[in-house]
């Protein structure tokens, strides 16, 4: 014991000394301090995978973090009970006074700005912690995101518990937000290595999950709010507790699934491509060169332009039916919006949530369909059929809208956010084609900046356009139609930049004696496996990872299911 506590007051010390560290330095160094018993169980090291693992295994252990994270994307089931939470109370006015009031309801656009928290803290946490990520390895990374989402929900229910808005903006939405981007990188790097046959399919499973997340989590949230609602609480804040308990069982299960393939591994059978293929690289790129690159700076536009298209729908999928078609969603051709009585607004309003939730299906879907296709016909020709397509969609949405048909309208949709969904997925395949493998996960983090940017531009555009269209007359049904002319004009951006995609610079490519002793400086003697001898090529998928599959396919079907249903009556 004496010397146990020795070894910790030495430890200390090292880190008093210090003159400066970083997070992921500082975190490194506590768990070298930790009693023997719990030793480097998180260490990068101790998750090298052995003879006889399978690939198969980990991409559903990113689903596991995916599919709870993802629940960012359904707070919006939280946003109208949180403006009820004080039964009889005026709105709140004056946003200072909003913050620490407990006299007076949340407006819903101050709880709105939620959004903005998750998106905006999730990019700047993926670029400033990428790095230590690769280091760090997958499983450090996802402990650290179960405890920082799940521990922003434990904090949202106290603020909400307590009605301190500014202590749910700080809990679920900073604290959380530092857990969405750590959890969103955190498989990227290690799928792409497990992965090099199959990069974009690979990605396109685990970040799928992303998108799925609030498919499963908004009917569960609104199941456990009514199970908790009582005449003095509207059941947020226990519905905060009890997610945030599951999800945190969850994404550990995910986190401590994680394996890593030893350095020089592939898969039996695969034969990296040769050079010719100009636009998939043999080399690697350092992380501290990847952005003087401009093909770093052009595919943040790329997907910079592809998400702010995208993203602006997502948050005014509901009202935009409701506005165009109004009366017609409900056999009243014919009645403008402006015409229907208040039941038959509330009728309206849960069609268009059906059309949100079809949108999130076809989110979800995209990034499977599209990054996979994007291993056969490379990535640079799909984002291209992001922005040609995607071009056409939004052109022809207004004549559709003039046409009346809700099915060609809402199919237009469908697709656009299938290809916002697969513009995630496909972009670290992207990535690792351009800059190699080494350091795909940290550039990745870095990139999500572009999401950060996207995530103000996209709902401003579509949020401002429709007030100023709204403020001039322009009558609800045409309100969108100037705004889809504008998100073309983003696609056009886009396409422009990855046609000037070409090969990285060699002078930028780091040369073997250094890529060896980045890999020598993290194996160990796991790594002296014989490349190929896992047994994880062809006919790898085995029962045990077909049971982890049903581990958190089940749940995804649920989801998928209850969003079927919903969406079956906009027509």
């Amino acid at each position: 014991m004496t010397l146990l506590v020795s070894t910790h007051l030495q430890s200390l010390e090292r880190l008093k000394s210090a003159k400066a560290l970083t997070l992921g330095e500082t975190m490194t160094t506590i768990g070298q301090t930790l009693p023997l018993g719990g030793a480097g169980i998180l260490d990068r090291e101790r998750i090298i995978a052995t003879a006889g693992f399978n690939r198969w295994l980990v991409p559903p252990a990113a689903l596991c973090i995916h599919l709870c994270i993802g629940m960012a994307y359904g707070f919006s089931v939280f946003w109208l009970p949180l403006s009820r939470t004080i039964p009889n109370a005026p709105a709140c006015t004056d946003l200072a006074v909003e913050l620490f009031s407990t006299g007076c309801n949340w407006r819903v656009a101050s709880l709105g700005w939620m959004y903005t928290l998750f998106f905006v803290v999730l990019g700047v946490a993926a670029a400033l912690w990428g790095g230590w990520l690769e280091r760090a390895g997958p499983r450090k990374a996802g402990v650290v995101a179960a405890l920082c989402w799940c521990g922003g929900l434990l904090l949202g229910s106290i603020g909400v518990y307590t009605h301190q808005l500014w202590l749910m903006w700080l809990g679920s939405g900073v604290i959380g937000g530092i857990g969405l981007g750590l959890g969103y990188i955190s498989p990227v790097s290690t799928l792409v290595k497990w992965f090099p046959d199959r990069r974009g399919m690979a990605t396109g499973m685990a970040i799928m999950g992303f998108g799925g997340g609030a498919m499963i989590g908004s009917p569960l949230a609104d199941m456990l709010m009514n199970y908790y609602k009582t005449p003095t609480s509207v059941g947020v804040w226990e519905t905060f507790l009890t997610m945030g308990a599951i999800y945190f069982c969850f994404m550990m299960i995910g986190a401590f699934r994680y394996r890593v393939p030893p350095a020089g591994w592939r898969p039996d059978g695969w034969t990296p491509p040769s050079e010719n293929k100009a636009m998939i690289s043999q080399h690697h790129v350092h992380l501290r060169d990847a952005h003087k690159t401009k093909q770093f700076w052009l595919i943040w536009l790329v997907l910079c332009m592809n998400v702010s298209a995208g993203i602006g729908i997502i948050g005014m999928a509901s009202p935009m039916l409701q506005e165009i078609f109004a009366g017609s969603l409900i056999g009243q051709a014919g009645v403008k919006f402006a015409q229907l009585t208040p039941e038959q607004r509330t009728a309206i309003a849960a069609i268009a949530a059906g059309f949100t939730g079809l949108l999130s299906l076809f989110n979800i879907g995209g990034r499977f369909f599209w990054a996979s296709l994007s291993d056969y016909i490379g990535r640079k020709n799909t984002y291209f059929c992001f922005f040609l397509i995607g071009i056409a969609c939004y052109a022809l949405a207004p004549t559709f809208a003039d046409m009346g048909s809700k099915l060609l309208f809402v199919a237009a949709f469908c697709i656009i956010l299938s290809m916002y969904g697969g513009g995630f997925a496909t972009v670290p395949a992207y990535l690792a084609d351009m800059f190699g493998t080494q350091f795909v996960g940290a550039i990745h983090g870095r990139l999500l900046t572009a999401w950060s940017t996207a995530g103000i531009l996209g709902p401003v555009v579509v949020n401002y356009m429709r007030e100023f269209q709204l403020a001039a007359g322009v009558p609800r049904d045409q309100l969108y139609n100037t705004t889809s002319y504008i998100l073309c004009s983003m696609l056009v951006i886009g396409l422009i930049c990855n046609y000037l995609i070409k090969p990285v610079d060699p002078k930028w490519h780091m040369s073997a004696d250094e890529v060896a002793k980045l890999q020598a400086a993290s194996a160990n003697s796991a790594s002296a496996t014989p490349t190929g001898s896992f047994g994880i090529g062809k006919g790898g998928f085995d029962v045990q990872a077909a049971l982890f599959w049903a581990f958190v396919g089940i749940p995804l079907a649920w989801g998928v299911w209850i969003t079927l249903k919903s969406a079956a009556r906009i027509f």
